[in-house]
């Protein structure tokens, strides 16, 4: 791909419209986001918070550790968070700077301030509007779609931010039509790697500084110390065990900010960390990874974009995939192997659900990447699914399309009933 093909920008832009950093588990954050604004537009602490968020929202907020609190879980504590100590330029670094004199602040805002949470059913998968009330005066904030998009700023009865909402609101996103497993594959071959350095470095720096405290530290349920148990020196272990750990520390508390991938640090970690450890556990060039994490970021999102930013799908599976990808690309792998390896692996995952942000997220990572690793495997000894066999499609594409029907349409009633399930606690 040369650099005056029109998909070379518009892959360079994905990437850094992509991998963000982010503090904590996004949508806890988006909705601290949303608090910190309200208040700031109200301009005093508020005397009552409302929060109205669609049933996704409340399914990966519930169970969750909001950083910088002192271990609150929830939206209230997100809401409190956000309202009594956030940042609001800071978007999804809200709570970066957050002192341990502001955490007893936050404990004391949620004791004296009423916050109602109202399941939002307005259609939108991700919708969050935030509102702060004080004496006559009131501001909304409204977040949708997508984790920073504010979609209305409104003080009393002044808007001073409005934008219409479509089907799928991505209007101020690159365009994803342009991905394709062969372009990724030509992209990441023939990218001048001056034009990704930057985003990629960052992404390697945050998200193994994560993934190693999840290994030196005691968070949930430990999945990434409890895969590598016994099996040390097994490279596929490892890559598992360390991308599981990442993930251990962020859902539980660990205040270290990670590099997402479509809207969520669980695909950001699960995306790069194991390309990262298969890359230094052989010797691999510093180039040749960073033109394995263009693969394995860009198919995560190229699986993402049709699956959809929240859904009943669990998004590792995808970037479980990605992984498997660009490890493939480590392996002296192009497009033919990179076509089989996801076509295989989402043969083998598509069916975990998600439900919530919690310390199992974990376990789902180890399992995703175990299937892209899986995928990868079966193409090396000349075995693979076939066009027919269940979901898959004749044709890489193809495939990813009916994973995407899958997720967005198929697996809709699944996700109100993990939601109405949720709700019941």
């Amino acid at each position: 791909m040369q650099k005056t093909d029109p998909c070379y920008r518009q892959y360079i832009d994905i990437l850094k419209e992509e991998l963000i950093p982010a503090m904590g588990c996004t949508e806890p954050i988006a909705i601290a986001y949303a608090a910190a604004k309200a208040r700031q537009v109200l301009g005093r602490e508020p005397e009552r918070l409302l929060a109205e968020v669609s049933g996704n929202i409340i399914k990966n907020v519930k169970s969750v550790v909001v950083p910088h609190t002192g271990g609150l879980r929830g939206i209230p504590a997100a809401a409190a968070a956000g309202a009594a100590a956030g940042d609001a330029d800071a978007e999804l670094e809200v709570l970066s700077r957050v002192t341990e004199e502001q955490i007893r602040e936050i404990g004391a805002f949620l004791e004296r301030v009423p916050i109602e949470v109202c399941h939002a059913d307005t259609g939108r998968i991700f919708d969050i509007q935030i509102t702060a009330l004080a004496g006559a005066d009131r501001a909304s904030v409204r977040i949708a779609d997508y984790h920073t998009n504010l979609v209305l700023v409104q003080r009393n009865d002044e808007i001073l931010l409005q934008r219409g909402l479509t089907e799928r609101n991505d209007d101020r996103l690159t365009d994803r039509s342009c991905l394709t497993v062969e372009g990724i594959a030509d992209f990441a071959e023939s990218v001048d790697p001056e034009d990704v350095r930057e985003v990629l470095e960052r992404q390697i720096a945050y998200n193994m500084a994560i993934a190693e405290e999840g290994m030196r530290g005691n968070y949930g349920a430990n999945i990434g110390k409890t895969v590598l148990r016994g099996r040390e020196y097994d490279i596929n272990y490892k890559m598992r065990a360390w991308a599981a750990a990442g993930s251990d520390a962020r859902m539980n508390g660990c205040e270290l900010p990670v590099v997402i991938n479509s809207g969520s640090g669980n695909q950001g970690i699960t995306a790069s960390v194991p390309v990262i450890v298969y890359a230094r556990e052989n010797g691999i060039s510093h180039e040749e990874m960073l033109r394995a994490l263009c693969v394995s970021n860009l198919i995560t999102t190229h699986l993402k974009t049709g699956i959809g930013r929240l859904s009943a799908y669990c998004g590792a599976v995808s970037a479980g995939v990605g992984a498997g990808a660009g490890i493939a690309y480590l392996k002296g792998g192009r497009f033919e192997m990179i076509a089989h390896t996801v076509v295989n692996a989402v043969a083998i995952t598509s069916g975990i659900i998600c439900d919530g942000a919690k310390a199992s997220c974990a376990a789902k990572i180890a399992a995703a990447v175990d299937a892209g690793l899986l995928g990868l495997a079966m193409y090396e000894d000349g075995n693979q699914f076939f066009g027919g066999d269940g979901i898959v499609k004749k044709g890489v594409e193809n495939t990813i399309e009916a994973v995407g029907q899958l997720a967005r349409r198929g697996m809709e009633q699944t996700d109100k009933e993990i939601i109405r399930l949720m709700m019941e606690h």
